[in-house]
């Protein structure tokens, strides 16, 4: 269920003000009232009073003579409309330690989505409590308030005792604790306030009890429309300033972090999870950038870019080094000004990209020291007979052409790897005794390794199958095959209960057997073959026609993507 927690700042501007005053060593008495004036209609009049001004009866839209004739000790400042507006916008951004879904409710207010986050912080009470502690130690008066709805949160952060309305509650409870609520708690204006008094409605619970086409007509629609949203009938979104990043990561600290050394290592550790993150779900960030959330309720951002999806923690921690070695340079002095020191590192990813796993491999000699001690700890643990590595062999058949042998056992791999380069039999050059009159020879030992390719352009690369497929059966599967004659290509061929018409061939590439091993193996002749539904196959026909076989047979040995 989602929930929101209203944030309301009646003395925002006087606030502000006196935060001001403080900053400048300048003090004002806890006594004197304090306001900000403005020129409204022709005339200076009061456009926010403190809590000391509104005890004493001061009221915005006063006209200044009056105020100062009730009370000469009043302190006036002019009203800085954008100045206030700024400072709002910038508790919006501090109030994203909390929730990443901070949105302004101009123009004393701030909107946060907790959805999901309160148990962060102890529960949704303790939530409001540090909400306000925190502010309060900035020097705002704040009051928060958090409901199921912004109308209901609204609502009970300006004009009600109730301050938590739980989730749980059925919509005839939630009417019954917003029964009591002004009328001014749905946003209304005084003119419409002022029509429904006259009608004797003051109260939210008395347009419950009301038909609703009389108020529609007298007052309009959009009444029971924003009385709908406070009881949760109608759902609205809020729009937060920024949007929330994809990944996130972040560190708290009971205690402020001052040192730029401290402050390097929480983001290469922050780095290091948020790789984790994006490594799950296969993606890289192209953007990321670093807040750092200052005891006093400043924020620090800090935004880097890459020209690749980045998920390496080092790159992503070093390429933050330079923009803050950058900023410091620019400005000429720490850019960081940590003060009393960060209790909040955010990492964030705001942009990612896909980034599929990269199979790096061992080749790299700085790698072999890492490979040598992964060998040992799976040793260890299962048996060094048991942890192996993939090697060729060098055979003909190209479905033992690979074996598993023990990856401990590194110099005997490296020797068979070797001696794989080498012919296996200084006999296999020369001409058996029977084919010598004949002038035939028998090949020379062929590995699995692919043949030279043509090189083509990029343009015509997609045109031609590799001359490997992607998969190979276990073992060959014998299929049935048509072709125009015994030696040639097949035409059709029946392979697991399926017919297939071939639309494209390419081939043969010739095979010889091990005669050195056994009389009785064949030639094989492998064709790379496409259906007319676009499904590639590895053929081969066993047997020479009229030279090793009568009948030559066909199989199946693998499938191409």
């Amino acid at each position: 269920m989602t929930r929101f927690l209203s944030l309301c700042l009646p003395t925002l501007a006087t606030d502000r003000i006196i935060r001001l005053m403080r900053a400048q060593g300048a003090r004002k008495s806890p006594d004197a009232p304090l306001a900000t004036v403005a020129k409204i209609d022709n005339a200076q009049r009061l456009s926010a009073v403190d809590v000391r001004a509104k005890v004493l009866g001061l009221k915005p839209g006063m006209s200044l003579p009056d105020a100062r004739a009730m009370h000469p000790a009043l302190v006036c400042v002019d009203a800085d409309a954008r100045a206030e507006a700024q400072t709002l916008e910038d508790i919006a951004d501090w109030c994203r330690r909390f929730t990443p879904l901070a949105a302004l409710d101009a123009p004393d207010g701030v909107m946060l989505d907790v959805s999901g986050a309160a148990h962060l912080f102890g529960g949704e009470a303790k939530l409001l409590m540090e909400v306000e502690a925190r502010l309060e130690a900035q020097g705002f008066c704040a009051r928060a308030a958090l409901a199921s709805t912004p109308e209901a949160a609204w609502a009970l952060a300006r004009y009600g005792t109730l301050r938590l309305l739980p989730p749980d509650l059925d919509e005839t409870e939630r009417a019954r604790r917003l029964a009591d609520l002004p009328l001014a708690a749905l946003r209304l204006d005084a003119a419409t306030i002022s029509d429904l008094a006259q009608a004797g409605l003051r109260r939210i619970g008395d347009i419950m009890l009301r038909p609703r086409a009389p108020i529609a007509a007298r007052c309009g629609g959009f009444i029971h429309a924003r009385l709908d949203g406070l009881l949760g009938r109608v759902k609205t979104p809020i729009s937060p300033r920024f949007e929330a990043p994809p990944y996130l990561a972040e560190r708290r600290f009971l205690d402020g972090v001052t040192h730029r050394e401290d402050i390097a290592a929480t983001i290469l550790s922050l780095a290091h999870d948020l790789a984790e993150l994006l490594v799950r779900h296969s993606e890289g960030a192209r953007r990321l950038k670093v807040s750092l959330f200052r005891v006093d309720g400043l924020v620090k951002h800090f935004e880097v870019g890459a020209s690749r999806p980045l998920r390496e923690p080092k790159l992503i921690a070093r390429l933050f080094d330079e923009r803050i070695d950058a900023a410091c340079a620019s400005n000429g002095d720490d850019a960081l000004d940590a003060g009393y020191g960060f209790d909040v590192i955010r990492l964030a990813a705001l942009t990612a990209e896909r980034k599929d796993p990269e199979q790096t491999g061992w080749n790299d000699p700085n790698d072999a020291a890492d490979l040598a001690d992964l060998i040992d700890r799976l040793g260890a643990r299962l048996g060094l007979r048991r942890v192996s590595r993939l090697a060729f062999n060098p055979v003909h058949a190209p479905e033992f052409a690979v074996i598993a042998s023990p990856a401990a056992d590194l110099q005997k791999l490296n020797s068979r790897e070797s001696n794989s380069r080498q012919p296996q039999n200084p006999r296999a050059k020369l001409p058996r005794k029977a084919d010598a009159g004949s002038g035939r020879r028998r090949s020379a030992p062929v590995s699995f390794a692919p043949p030279p390719r043509p090189d083509f352009g990029d343009e015509d690369a997609g045109k031609y199958l590799p001359s490997r497929p992607i998969r190979l059966l276990q073992r060959p599967e014998p299929i049935d095959a048509i072709a125009c004659v015994p030696d040639g290509p097949p035409l059709r061929f029946r392979w697991r209960r399926v017919m297939h018409e071939v639309a494209a061939l390419e081939g043969p590439e010739r095979i010889a057997p091990e005669w050195w091993k056994s009389k009785t193996a064949l030639t094989r002749d492998y064709f790379r073959a496409e259906d007319t539904e676009g499904q590639r196959f590895w053929l081969f026909r066993e047997g020479l026609f009229n030279s090793e076989t009568a009948r030559p047979r066909w199989f199946m040995h693998g499938l191409f993507a």
